[in-house]
């Protein structure tokens, strides 16, 4: 409770640096929104008014922690407990690895590389309700290193994609719950595959 009224208050925040008319425009939408919805983008106007980044609050990340846990064990791992949720590990792309010579400097991404999973058939049912959906296909984790060592595996937070709308569009039940089935699957695999204990990140994440 006291999280959510934090959020609620980010958010009224962020409405009132707002012109007068975006903020009435805002605050009518917003009360017309299920309390999931409304608790979704409170949620991420908070996490918008505390760091200025709109990708972060969009996204859910995980520091790599054990540095005896390699680049290829966490991936491995990721594969492995794809089947686990349902899904399939559909693919992988290295995006680059930063040479000497391209100065890999600490404060800089010096590697990037992406994980991808998918369930075809919720991904129909999916598409079927809104294509816009496809935007988000197939699901990614992306690990992403630094030059100074810290790494990271970074995924989208689905709230939003789940919960974001509106009684205009309502999600149907057993699509809702194969929905809430993916999200639960991207944020423990890559919990997992980073080191942490599950029951613990549970306890916390209230999952």
């Amino acid at each position: 409770m006291k999280k959510r009224i934090v959020m609620m208050i980010a958010t009224v925040f962020a409405a009132f640096t707002m012109s007068g008319c975006t903020m009435t425009k805002m605050g009518i939408a917003y009360m017309g929104f299920p309390s999931e919805a409304q608790e979704a983008y409170a949620e991420m106007m908070g996490k918008l008014s505390e760091t200025g980044d709109p990708a972060q609050a969009m996204m859910k990340e995980w520091e790599i922690t054990d540095k005896d846990l390699t680049e290829d064990d966490i991936f491995e791992d990721m594969k492995s407990l794809a089947g686990d949720y349902n899904m399939r590990f559909v693919g992988e792309k290295n995006m680059f690895r930063l040479t000497e010579a391209e100065n890999p400097t600490p404060d800089k991404v010096v590697h990037a590389r992406i994980a991808e999973f998918c369930s075809l058939s919720i991904a129909k049912k999916m598409l079927n309700h809104s294509r816009y959906y496809g935007g988000f296909m197939p699901c990614r984790v992306i690990y992403v290193e630094y030059g100074n060592g810290k790494r990271y595996l970074v995924s989208m937070d689905m709230t939003l994609a789940i919960y974001g709308g509106t009684d205009k569009k309502p999600i149907e039940a057993s699509l809702l719950k194969d929905m809430i089935n993916v999200k639960k699957a991207m944020e423990e695999i890559p919990t997992i595959a980073a080191g942490y204990d599950i029951d613990e990140w549970r306890k916390k994440n209230k999952n």
